[in-house]
This record gives C-alpha cells, structure tokens and sequence, in this order.
C-alpha cells in the first residue's frame, strides 16, 4: 500500500489541523511499517512528584497511532479513536522528552488497530505500553472529507 504522506507532509498536515499541540508532538522517523513520535517533556506534563502525567502518555500514543494512519490514508481520512488500553509499566523520568514506537496491527478499510510502545528518552526499558483502535470513516463520506 506504502504512503500516503511523507514525514515533511505529516508533520505539516499535524501543524494545520492540532495548532494548539502542533509543539508537543514531533514525527521523529516514518517508514511505510512504523512510525516514532517523540513528545517534548514540558513542566505542563508532569504531574506531583515529577513523573509524566498518564494524560501525556496516553495523549502521546493516541496521536502516534492518529499519525500513522494518516501517514497510510492520507489526508482526507478522518480516523476517531474507537478504543484505548494503556498499560503504565514504570515510572517515566520527568525532565526527558518520551519516545513512541507504533506499529499498525491492522489497517483495513474501516477499522485500524495499533500498537504502542513508551520510552523515556536514554531508557531501553518501556515505560508504557497501549493498543489503539481506530473507526476509519467511509470513502466519499462527509468526515472522510476533512482536511
């Protein structure tokens, strides 16, 4: 199937749609199997006793996984989260930026499923671990029309 939008193209479409965040978020490595995304550790994320927030990381995988799908569909589809499960492995390290590895599982025409691993920047030990399922809307519908 390969890419529908490159690395520079992904990350500009991210820019466009999540202004708000663009910031957080950075497309670290794309391959046509992967993608790494990286978010950039900022006092906002943390929570009391300087660890990252779970909000953050699960924030982090939900996108990652968005990203990916993205990267395979293209633009005009607008893929909503339709389950979630995180699984909080260790305690991430509050000043270093964390790292998403994403694998898709499945990417049909209607459902896509990923899987996400978690890293504290410098660590080979996951600090998270999350499954995604996403509902990709029909071709020709009005929400597969955006962007």
């Amino acid at each position: 199937m390969g890419l529908a939008l490159s690395k520079d193209e992904l990350s500009q479409y991210l820019k466009g749609v999540f202004p708000q965040v663009h910031r957080d978020f950075v497309v670290e490595d794309l391959t046509e199997e992967t993608i790494t995304m990286r978010l950039v550790v900022e006092d906002r994320h943390l929570r009391p006793g300087g660890t990252v927030s779970g909000p953050s990381m699960f924030g982090l995988a939900d996108v990652c996984v968005y990203a990916m799908v993205l990267a395979r569909k293209g633009r005009q589809s607008l893929a909503v989260t339709t389950n979630s499960s995180l699984d909080f492995l260790r305690k991430p390290e509050g000043g270093k930026d964390l790292i998403a590895e994403c694998r898709l599982l499945k990417l049909g025409r209607t459902l896509a499923v990923g899987d996400v691993l978690i890293y504290s920047v410098g660590s080979d030990q996951p600090v998270a671990r999350a499954s995604m399922t996403y509902s990709i809307p029909p071709a020709g519908s009005s929400a597969a029309k955006f962007g």
